[in-house]
C-alpha cells in the first residue's frame, strides 16, 4: 500500500474551487444515502464510526474521484500532473497514473506473507489470484478475508491502494449481488440504446462499456454504501445473536445451589444420587447428567447459534452437579433444564439438602459484565499446552459431529451430503473458508487462533478446492 504522502499534492489540489464542488457531490453520493437511511447528518459520521473508519471511507471516495472524468471531460490527475507533475517523484507519478485508470473490486485474500505480500483473487472478474506487494496490511489481514480495494500495477509491482474496506462474508455477498444487478441493468439499457441508434449490441464500443471492469468503474459507490450501511446498523442497533441449546431452549446459564445439612456426608449424597437416571459420576464429587447420542429437537434459530457440550462418545451433556464446600451445585444452560434437573434430584435427596438458591444470567448480561479491556476467561489450572490440547480435542469432536449435521449455509444439508454434488461443493468451500477465517480472527498464539481446520477439507475429500 502506497504511503498517503504519495498523494499529498493531489489531496491539496482537490480542495481547489474548480474541483471542490464535484468532489463534494461524489462524497454525497457515496455516503449521504446511507446517512439519510440511518437518520443522521453527514457531519455526524466521524464521531459515530470513528476517525479511522471515516478516513478510510474518505480515501475510497478520493480514489474514485481520481479515476473519474467530470462532465466536461476533465480529470484531476491529468490536470494536476500537467500543472505540478514536475514536483513529484517518478514513483509518485506512476502511482497517480495507475489510480487514474483503476477500479475498485472485491478480492479474497490468501497466501499471506507477513510484511511482504498476499494473494488477491478477484471475486467479480475471476481469474487466478495475483500476488500483491504489501507490508502493513499483511499484519491485520487473515486468510479468506474479503476486501474491497483498488489493485494497481505500478512498474513491476502490483500494489493495493489505501482505500480498502474489509467485508464480512454475508455483506460481501450482498455486494456481489448488487454488482450483478448493476451489470444486468446496464446490459438491458445498452440493448435499448443500440436499437435506438440502429447499432448492433456487439458493437465494439458498446461491448467495451459493458465489461465487468467498466461496470465496476461506475459502481464504486456500491462498496461504500453497503459497507457503511452494515457498520451503522451494527453501531446504532447492535443485536445479540439468538443462542439456544440442542433442544431449542434459549441459553440462560442457571445455577441451582443446595446447602447440604450439617450431619450429611459426601458418601450419603453420592449414594442418593446413584438412583438418579442419566446421572453419571466423573469423580467422587462431580456428576454429568447426560443423554446418549442426543439428537436436535426443536429447530435452531435461523440467525443464531446452537450451544452444546458432548462427551467423547458423542453423548450430550445436559448439565453438571458438583459437591463443593457443603453445597451441591447444579449448573445447566437453560431454565427448562434447570427445572427438569431439580425434578430429578430433589425427590431422591429429600432431607439431605436445604432450600436452593437460584442464579441465572443471560448471554447479554454476561457480555455486559465483561470488564473493559480484560478477558473473562477463567483459569483452568492447566498449562498452556495442556489447555490447547484439550480445546483442540473438543473442537475436533465438535466439527467431526457437525459434518453429519444440517448446516443452514449449505441449504440445511450436511457437509458430507454437500460434498457429493458440484453445487454442494461450491457452497462447502465458502462455508469452510468462513470457518477458517473466523478461527484466524482469534489472536495468534491463543488456543483458538492456533487451531487448524484444514483436516476438514481432507475429511470431505475437497482438498484440491482449497485455493
Amino acid at each position: 500500500m502506497a504511503s498517503a504522502k504519495s498523494l499529498a499534492g493531489l489531496m491539496k489540489w482537490v480542495r481547489r474551487a474548480e474541483w471542490q464542488d464535484a468532489f463534494d457531490e461524489l462524497l454525497h453520493r457515496h455516503l449521504a444515502p446511507v446517512c439519510g437511511k440511518a437518520d443522521i447528518a453527514l457531519d455526524e459520521l466521524p464521531e459515530l464510526i470513528g476517525d479511522q473508519d471515516f478516513a478510510v471511507l474518505w480515501g475510497c471516495v478520493f480514489e474514485d474521484f481520481l479515476a473519474r472524468n467530470l462532465d466536461d471531460g476533465r480529470n484531476i490527475v491529468d490536470h494536476y500532473l500537467k500543472r505540478r507533475g514536475w514536483k513529484e517523484s517518478a514513483s509518485n507519478k506512476a502511482y497517480m497514473i495507475a489510480l487514474r485508470s483503476s477500479v475498485m473490486s472485491l478480492y479474497e485474500v490468501s497466501g499471506i506473507v507477513r510484511d511482504a505480500s498476499f494473494l488477491a483473487r478477484d471475486l467479480v472478474r475471476g481469474g487466478e489470484p495475483v500476488r500483491v506487494s504489501e507490508r502493513s496490511g499483511t499484519r491485520s489481514l487473515k486468510p479468506w478475508d474479503r476486501i474491497a480495494a483498488r489493485v494497481v500495477q505500478v512498474g513491476t509491482r502490483t500494489e493495493m491502494a489505501g482505500g480498502a474496506l474489509l467485508f464480512e462474508y454475508d455483506t460481501s455477498q450482498a455486494v456481489l449481488k448488487a454488482i450483478r444487478r448493476a451489470g444486468k441493468k446496464a446490459r438491458k439499457n445498452a440493448g435499448k440504446l443500440a436499437r435506438q441508434l440502429g447499432r448492433n449490441i456487439d458493437d465494439p464500443v458498446l461491448a467495451e462499456a459493458l465489461t465487468d471492469t467498466e461496470i465496476l468503474r461506475c459502481s464504486a459507490f456500491l462498496f461504500t454504501n453497503i459497507w457503511l450501511d452494515d457498520l451503522l446498523e451494527r453501531t446504532l442497533d447492535p443485536v445479540v445473536p439468538q443462542t439456544c441449546n440442542t433442544e431449542g431452549d434459549e441459553i440462560i446459564f442457571s445455577t441451582v445451589s443446595y446447602p447440604v445439612k450439617p450431619e450429611v456426608t459426601a458418601d450419603a449424597i453420592g449414594l442418593a444420587l446413584a438412583a438418579v437416571p442419566g446421572l453419571y459420576p466423573e469423580r467422587e464429587t462431580f456428576w454429568n447428567r447426560i443423554e446418549p447420542q442426543k439428537k436436535v429437537g426443536k429447530a435452531r434459530p435461523a440467525d443464531g447459534h446452537t450451544f452444546n457440550t458432548t462427551l467423547d462418545d458423542g453423548s450430550l451433556v445436559l448439565g453438571t452437579l458438583e459437591l463443593k464446600e457443603r453445597m451441591l451445585v447444579l449448573e445447566v444452560n437453560s431454565q427448562q433444564r434447570a427445572q427438569r434437573g431439580r425434578a430429578l434430584i430433589e425427590p431422591v435427596l429429600g432431607q439431605l439438602i436445604g432450600q436452593p438458591s437460584i442464579k441465572t444470567r443471560t448471554v447479554a448480561q454476561l457480555m455486559d459484565s465483561r470488564p473493559a479491556g480484560k478477558s473473562t476467561a477463567l483459569s483452568s489450572g492447566l498449562s498452556a499446552d495442556e489447555e490447547r490440547a484439550v480445546l483442540h480435542a473438543t473442537l475436533d469432536r465438535h466439527y467431526m459431529n457437525l459434518l453429519d449435521e444440517p448446516v443452514p449455509m449449505l441449504g440445511n444439508t450436511s457437509p458430507f451430503a454437500a460434498a457429493k454434488t458440484a453445487r454442494g461443493r461450491e457452497k462447502l468451500v465458502a462455508w469452510l473458508k468462513v470457518l477458517e477465517n473466523g478461527a484466524a480472527r482469534h489472536a495468534s498464539g491463543t488456543s483458538m487462533g492456533d487451531y487448524d481446520l484444514s483436516w476438514m477439507w481432507e475429511e470431505l475429500g475437497i482438498t484440491e478446492l482449497r485455493r
